[in-house]
């Protein structure tokens, strides 16, 4: 019975630690994204609307990539028949 208990808390123990280094490394992302999004509120209007632009360009490249890949696996389907 003793061992079982001691085996309990040991487990409770480790998990608690696990735990923290999860709540640690959250608060450590939340902390460095509210700096990037201070920095960012103070760009000035056309800093930010070229870094909207970029941002813009780089989604549709990537949507024009997922198009073109999926264009390929329907010709390879075609093609399979």
């Amino acid at each position: 019975m003793a061992n079982f208990f001691k085996k309990a808390f040991s487990d409770m123990k480790e998990n608690a630690k696990a735990q923290h280094e999860v709540d640690k490394a959250n608060f450590e992302a939340v902390k460095a994204e509210s700096k990037a999004n201070w920095e960012e509120a103070k760009m000035s209007p056309a800093a930010r609307q070229e870094k909207m632009q970029k941002e813009r360009e780089e989604q549709i490249a990537e949507a024009k990539a997922r198009t073109a890949a999926a264009q390929e696996r329907i010709d390879a389907a075609k093609n399979s028949k």
